[in-house]
């Protein structure tokens, strides 16, 4: 049986060390630096995700509490985005107001803005500061829906019923952020709300109408910033 040669085709690969001919270590020194390089790189590369999701993420991903909560208020936002659409409908059959290009001038006239949520956006997101920034647009999306209870009284039941599903989405974050230890951050919302004074019948209803048009957009992002959190 031929002896096999050590030399430049010998891998790192094995159980222990390999003992080199005339005590030479070179490829066990290697073969140590090679290990030591992978374990950096595979720190480094890890180090950016960890901080992408927030310290407490690694913990909470794997918490039975926090797991329920997410699927329950993923069906509760669902359910909510399902009402807004409901709303959407009606203002179109109603107003004729049914695309967002045909109004884009008057919105920029209104001075109509969508509430803040670019924390939920996943090159940026952070648990604490996502969650807050849900809170607070639900309780101002809450506020503005009452423009689109006075526009649709035919209506009230179903926007009374939105409001309260948007005040009580608001408290199960606000609560389980508390019983997780989360910190909250508060936003300032001074001249943020979504609708501005309204001066016309026909400024009001486009004003109606992108507050359930930005609402919609609002639940699609936090909806999937929760589901992202299902999938960590």
């Amino acid at each position: 049986m031929r002896p096999r040669r050590a030399g430049a085709g010998a891998s790192c690969a094995g159980p222990g060390p390999r003992l080199q001919r005339g005590g030479d270590t070179k490829p066990n020194t290697m073969c140590s630096l090679t290990r030591m390089l992978a374990l950096l790189l595979g720190t480094l590369l890890w180090a950016p995700w960890r901080a992408l999701h927030g310290a407490p993420l690694a913990e909470l991903s794997g918490d039975h509490g926090f797991q329920v909560f997410l699927q329950k208020n993923l069906e509760f936002t669902r359910k909510i985005k399902g009402d807004v659409a409901a709303l959407q409908r009606v203002v179109c059959d109603t107003f004729q107001l049914c695309k967002e290009e045909e109004l884009l001038l008057v919105r920029q006239d209104l001075g109509i803005t969508q509430a803040p949520l670019e924390q939920c956006h996943s090159r940026t997101f952070q648990a604490e500061a996502c969650f807050s920034q849900i809170r607070d647009g639900l309780r101002i999306y809450h506020g503005s829906l009452a423009a689109v209870r006075e526009l649709l009284p035919g209506h009230t039941g179903l926007v009374e019923t939105l409001q309260l599903d948007a005040a009580n989405l608001s408290s199960n974050i606000q609560q389980q952020m508390e019983d997780l230890g989360l910190a909250t951050v508060t936003y300032p919302t001074e001249g943020r709300g979504p609708l501005p004074a309204l001066s016309s019948h026909f400024h009001h209803q486009v004003g109606g109408f992108f507050v359930l048009a930005n609402f919609q957009r609002f639940l699609e992002t936090a909806y999937r910033a929760l589901r992202h959190l299902t999938r960590l």
